[in-house]
């Protein structure tokens, strides 16, 4: 491989390390973010559910549990009928709609939380990938030079 090549390849692999990186960091930083902002509205999975009870909802499992519970609560109040089921003038209709809109406010959070992981996960492959390339292509020798 000619030294233009060999430079070439190597500069490529260092972009994937700090692409790598910068991925790591952001996904970490929306991991953060979104849990920071669930925390700031204290939720706490309610007692009654079947896993988690009384956690602070600031991680996608404690999302799951809350938004799990609350439509086993919409259902149970609404006798088994989601939202779109219910006729217009059903006095559960606005419960089960207010329940509906929490579990999909939870469940866009434990999106966030998969799609930080997902780019946490791309970031330190894509800089391995990149270590990788630079391991296997050595550096173009240094030119002597005259004086």
């Amino acid at each position: 491989m000619t030294s233009g090549k060999a430079r070439l390849v190597r500069l490529i692999g260092l972009l994937g390390i700090i692409g790598g990186i910068v991925m790591l960091l952001v996904g970490g930083l929306v991991w953060g973010t979104v849990s920071s902002q669930l925390s700031e509205e204290k939720i706490t999975v309610a007692e009654d559910a079947s896993f988690l009870a009384g956690a602070t909802v600031d991680n996608p499992l404690a999302a799951y549990a809350q938004a799990t519970i609350i439509n086993h609560h919409a259902m149970k109040a609404s006798g088994g009928k989601t939202y779109a089921e219910l006729a217009q003038d059903d006095p559960t209709r606005p419960t089960v709609m207010t329940a509906s809109l929490l579990r999909a406010s939870l469940f866009t959070s434990i999106v966030a939380f998969g799609v930080s992981v997902f780019a946490m996960g791309v970031g330190i492959l894509l800089a391995l990938f990149g270590w990788a390339v630079r391991a296997v292509v050595p550096a173009a020798p240094k030119s002597a030079t005259t004086v």
